[in-house]
Parts: C-alpha cells; sequence; structure tokens
C-alpha cells in the first residue's frame, strides 16, 4: 500500500495516545479491526468523520489480528458495502498483525498493514542514536528580536562580517521547499545574545545566566553547517542545509554536521520518499519535531554523497537567484549566460535553463530515492517516483503556482513574474541598492547617499535617483519618473536597436502597459514580495492622486521635507497650471463644442484633485516635514512604517504579531 492509500492519519497513530494504545494491547490485544475511515457516520450526513471498529480479547501476544482497510474506496462510498465487498476475497484484503509485530515500530502506531523490511528497519540504529536531532532557542518575543533580513542594515550584519555584528541569521522553518533555502531571518545575537538573554531572565528569573536551555536549547551547536527542516508543515517534509553561521529556532530544529557521520548522505535520507513513509508511521500529525525525526530508522546506505551535494547547489542557485536572497548578486535575465538580442531571446534562453534545472534535480531526487528504497528493500512498497510539482525549485512553475491550472497558464504566469522581476531589479538600481556594474548590495545601510554609491561605482552606466524621491504619476510630470526611467533602464541594458519590441514583451506579458503596472500594480507586488516588510515605501495622497517612492535604507530626517517642496507642491503648482490651460480651453470660441465640454469635465477632476492634495499636504505631509522624523532599521519596518500614518499607503496585517 501506497502512503495515500493507507489513510492513517487518525487519533490512533498520535504520539499523545501512546500509553493508551500500550496498555491497551498489552491487557487485551487486538483480535479484529476495521479501518472504516470516511463516511463513517452516513447518518450524520458526515462524509469527514473518521472511525474505526475493533474487537479485544485477553490472547498471546503473538496471535495476529485481522485488519481491514476501507479507505482505499472514494471517501463518498458506502463502507457496509466495501467492507461486504472485502470479505469476498480475504487474502488480498486482509491484514495480519500480532501485538509482537506491532510493538517493532517506536510509539507503537496501530500500522498493521506493514511489510516485515519496514518493521525489520526499526530494529537497527534510530537517528539519534547516529546523529541527535536538536531543537533550536525560543526568543521569548519575535517582534523584538527577529527581522527579515532585508531590513535592518547591511554592516550591523555578520554576513557583511563587521567586527561586531548585532544580526546573525536566523533558520526558521518556513515553506515547503528541499535541500537549500528559506534563509529570511536575522536574529538579534549581538554580545553572545546578551539582549535576548537578558529579556528571557526578566521573564524567567529562576533560570540561571549560564543554564538557559530550557528557552535558548543547545546553545553550543550552533553557527555549524547543520540540516534544518521545517516543524510545523502541512505539505511532506522537507529538509535544508544550512551553512556555517546560523542561529536555530524550535520551528525549525536542527542535526549539526559531526565528525564520523555521512552528512551529505543524511541529508539524502530525510529528503527521500523513505524517510517520508516512516515518518507518516512515526507521527501522522503535521508536527515533525525532532523526537520524532529522532525516531526515523537509519541504516547506511551505499550512496553517494555527491547527489545531495549537487542537489544543494542546485537549489541554492534557485534561492540565490531571487532579490529576496541575501546572496543575490544579479538578475539572471541580465546574465551573459543568457542574454539574447532581445529580452524576448533572453527570456527563452533562461526559461530553458530552469527547464534544465528542474529536470535534473527530479532525475537526481528519483535516483536518490532509488538508493534509499533498495537500501531498505522495499522496493514492493514504495516508488522513486517525484511528482514535478515537489521539485522545490522557484523556476519550477507547477511547484510556484501548484498545478490545478494549465500547463499553458502556468507558463504566462511564469513569464509575468519574470518580468515584473525584472522591472523590481530595476528599480532597485533606480534606488542604487543594486547596479549594473557590479554584483549584490550597493547602498544597503541607513542613510545612505549617492554620494556613497558614487565612492563605489564612479562611472556607473545607469545612474541612480539623486534625492531618494522617485515620483509614481499617470503622466510624465516630472524629469525622474518611475516610467520614464524604466525606459532609461530597459535602453541602457538591452540597447536601442530593440527598444520599441522589448518594451512591447515586458507589456505583453503583464498584460498592461508600463505606467499602469508601475501606478496600480507594482506596489502591491513588492509588498507581496517582501512578506509586508516592504523596502521602498510609497507616499500615497487618500485617492491615489499623487504618489512617490522613497528607499528606507537610504530616508534621512529631511527626505520628507524634499518630497514635500520638490514633488508635491511642484505637482500641485503643475496641476494649477493645467486648471488654467482647460479653464482658456473652456471659453475658446475657436475650439470645437467637443473640446470645450471635455475641458470642463478635466476641469472639475483636477480641482478635486488639487483640494485633495491641499487637504494632503495641510493634514499630513506637512507635519511630518517638520517632525524630521528619525527611523532606526534595526527597529525593523513593523515599527517604523507607522510613525508616518496615512502619508504611506497602508499595508493590510503589518499590524498582525509576529509568529
Amino acid at each position: 500500500m501506497t502512503p495515500s492509500e493507507r489513510g492513517h492519519r487518525t487519533d490512533t497513530f498520535l504520539t499523545s495516545y501512546e500509553k493508551l494504545r500500550s496498555r491497551l494491547l498489552d491487557v487485551a490485544p487486538i483480535v479484529s479491526l476495521i479501518q472504516i475511515g470516511y463516511n463513517t457516520f452516513p447518518e450524520l450526513n458526515s462524509k469527514v468523520a473518521q472511525g474505526a471498529a475493533f474487537v479485544t480479547c485477553k490472547r498471546p501476544e503473538t496471535a495476529p489480528g485481522y485488519y481491514f482497510n476501507l479507505n482505499k474506496a472514494p471517501q463518498s462510498a458506502d463502507k457496509s458495502l466495501v467492507y461486504l465487498e472485502q470479505l469476498k476475497d480475504r487474502p488480498k484484503y486482509c491484514f495480519r498483525a500480532s501485538v509482537k509485530d506491532l510493538e517493532k515500530v517506536p510509539g507503537m502506531p496501530i500500522a498493521y498493514w506493514l511489510s516485515d523490511n519496514v518493521r525489520a528497519a526499526f530494529n537497527g540504529v534510530d537517528l539519534s542514536g547516529y546523529s541527535k536531532p536538536l531543537i533550536g532557542m525560543r526568543t521569548g518575543d519575535n517582534g523584538r528580536f527577529l527581522r527579515n533580513w532585508h531590513e535592518v542594515s547591511a554592516d550591523a550584519t555578520s554576513i557583511t562580517e563587521p567586527e561586531e555584528p548585532k544580526w546573525f541569521p536566523y533558520a526558521k522553518g518556513g515553506e515547503f521547499r528541499r535541500w537549500y533555502g528559506n534563509n529570511e531571518f536575522f536574529v538579534n545575537w549581538k554580545d553572545n545574545g546578551f539582549e535576548l538573554k537578558s529579556a528571557t531572565l526578566e521573564v524567567y528569573p529562576q533560570l540561571d545566566w549560564d543554564n538557559l536551555g530550557w528557552k535558548i536549547s543547545n546553545e553550543s551547536e550552533y553557527f555549524q553547517e547543520s540540516i534544518t527542516w521545517t516543524c510545523v508543515s502541512t505539505s511532506k517534509f522537507a529538509a535544508r542545509y544550512i551553512p556555517v553561521g546560523s542561529l536555530f529556532d524550535t520551528g525549525g530544529s536542527f542535526i549539526p554536521f559531526r565528525k564520523g557521520v555521512k552528512n551529505s548522505e543524511l541529508l539524502g535520507y530525510l529528503n527521500s520518499t523513505v524517510a517520508q513513509d516512516f515518518l507518516y508511521l512515526l507521527n501522522p500529525t503535521i508536527n515533525y519535531g525532532n523526537g520524532t525525526v529522532g525516531r526515523l530508522p537509519w541504516l547506511e546506505a551505499s550512496h553517494n554523497p555527491q547527489i545531495a551535494r549537487r542537489l544543494v547547489e542546485i537549489a541554492r542557485a534557485d534561492w540565490d537567484a531571487y532579490e529576496t536572497s541575501w546572496d543575490f548578486t544579479t538578475l539572471p535575465l541580465l546574465s551573459p549566460d543568457h542574454r539574447g538580442e532581445t529580452l524576448a531571446d533572453s527570456y527563452a534562453t533562461l526559461r530553458a535553463h530552469w527547464q534544465a534545472m528542474t529536470d535534473k534535480m527530479k532525475a537526481l531526487e528519483e535516483e536518490n530515492n532509488r538508493i534509499f528504497i533498495d537500501a531498505y528493500g522495499l522496493q514492493d512498497e514504495l516508488t522513486p517516483e517525484v511528482p514535478i510539482e515537489e521539485i522545490t525549485l522557484t523556476c519550477n512553475p507547477a511547484y510556484r503556482y501548484g498545478v490545478k491550472g494549465t500547463e499553458q497558464d502556468r507558463e504566462t504566469r511564469l513569464r509575468a513574474d519574470t518580468m515584473a522581476e525584472f522591472l523590481s531589479y530595476a528599480v532597485g538600481c533606480m534606488f542604487g541598492r543594486y547596479s549594473l556594474d557590479a554584483p549584490g548590495l550597493i547602498l544597503a545601510n541607513q542613510g545612505e547617499r549617492l554620494e556613497d554609491y558614487l565612492a563605489r561605482i564612479p562611472e556607473p552606466r545607469f545612474m541612480p535617483d539623486a534625492d531618494n524621491v522617485i515620483p509614481v504619476l499617470d503622466e510624465n510630470w516630472f524629469p525622474d519618473d518611475i516610467t520614464d526611467r524604466f525606459r532609461l533602464f530597459l535602453r541602457t541594458t538591452f540597447g536601442e536597436t530593440h527598444f520599441q519590441e522589448n518594451l512591447r514583451y515586458i507589456e505583453d506579458a503583464l498584460g498592461k502597459d508600463i505606467r499602469k503596472y508601475f501606478t496600480k500594480d507594482f506596489y502591491a507586488d513588492h509588498v507581496k514580495r517582501y512578506k509586508k516588510r516592504p523596502i521602498y515605501w510609497m507616499f500615497s495622497s487618500p485617492k491615489g492622486t499623487f504618489n512617490a517612492l522613497i528607499y528606507m535604507h537610504r530616508y534621512r530626517g529631511d527626505t520628507v521635507s524634499v518630497l514635500l517642496n520638490d514633488y508635491l507642491r511642484e505637482f500641485i503648482s503643475k496641476l494649477e497650471g493645467e486648471r488654467g490651460r482647460l479653464e482658456k480651453l473652456s471659453d475658446d470660441p475657436s475650439a470645437s463644442q467637443g473640446q470645450r465640454t471635455k475641458a470642463l469635465k478635466d476641469m472639475a477632476v483636477i480641482a478635486k484633485q488639487i483640494d485633495e492634495l491641499n487637504e494632503w499636504e495641510r493634514d499630513v505631509v506637512f507635519p511630518l516635514a517638520q517632525a524630521k522624523i528619525e527611523i532606526d532599521l534595526d527597529d525593523g519596518v513593523k515599527a517604523n512604517y507607522p510613525k508616518f500614518g496615512e502619508a504611506l499607503k497602508k499595508i493590510p496585517g503589518l499590524e498582525a504579531k509576529d509568529d
């Protein structure tokens, strides 16, 4: 039986019932059991509730019971009829298992269907006896001590190797992803965690400074090469490699690399279908805690460690290809390996590269599965195939979007998202976060200016914005308008010859023109990309007549004054000039009646816009400019963003409690 056929995620398998099962089986072993599963109570019109019926009596532990599983039938099937059908062919449908058989699996789940090979696997060494899984720390206040990596100043992090870093990589679990990735958080561990430890002692004074293991567990094992995974997941188990330098959360348990341990093989095993199958037995819940993982049976296989290492390399290359990775260097679309004469050519080459990555990972994962299936003798029970949606690469649309829609739908979304990532990278270059002339982050420290950029890139091909304010408006009102700046970026990266063709390609992928994308969609995409902790902030009037972006790392106390004096007031003045022109047109006897009528309508719209902006300036922006608000990147977006109140575009969910 395959895991999906077993339907064994029921309460009778939970670790919390382990003592009850042990006591029951010790006193009165099971004579017969029917796992009814779904549609146990049809008279209650409840097809979801699952149940089982069983008979026990005092009998020898070696006497096998009879077991029937009705869950292979459709969820809505009449289970009484299913049972009667199975009785007709008992050898095919009936399982036999004694108490002695059930005892071979830790926790004694009522896993009656197991083969002798599976039970034999649990007779050897478990994972804890080979390389013990550990839990990490509980900060006690994630909102205070954790940050998304992109929020803080780069020069305060250990990845830039300053003398006294404050922020360190922190493995916290995350979405279903195998081999590498989910590196998203930093933890405040300055001075060996002094502030965090002090806060812990304030809440738990009964603890000792040198013995905080209850909250900050296994501290001596931090910062090593490790394997980590997400402890609570509605998806399958997924282990990932963590390089040197990270701390660990309770939501991201870990196994440090140890001498004498086949660490790469261990990672391969944990990501195999064999380990997943065993985990279904050990704990049918969504919790993959270190205790459960430690119970996995370990059998040294003739495994090529290069398989797991190559899988990590592929997954890491995929993770680092996006600007949400702290090891991001440049946009793959602009890499010499993928560049063509046009944007369409470049995307086609890049898409072929992504497909090759996906195909290679699929082949390697299936080879990895085959090795462990053979080692555990499960060839008749498991297959090595990996569904395409479980190849956990962002460049794999089946994983990224799921497989409910058509393949063409996924390809359309992937092309659109890739063009949106191109525009996002362009905005990063506009602010000086990135450069076409150097890899990685350029301006990523608090309060940096254009002068700091030019000190590193003296002769840039694409000049960043000088004052850290980029207007996002419905027309080209300013010379540094975001749409015109992007047009210049496109010409710089792909040349003048194919400019119109490339622009049409982007707009076709996005389904709208560039200006409409920037005014309607860009900020929502940015907030989603950075998981409600945006690094570019949108100053926006109540009805969206005026919008301008700033880069939080370049924010200074006078930034709002620059926005007010050089942009908002200037924009109002331009609107007033346009209103004057329309007023003249509406009274011009040489104009047609249609022209005069349209001029009057447009005049009324502009009059309302001017009123909106004057009120916003008076009540919101001018007071902020006078206040010269200071921010501290260490406080994070959640603390800094609300300081600007109604000046910034609202982010739904920003105020939600941190997990």
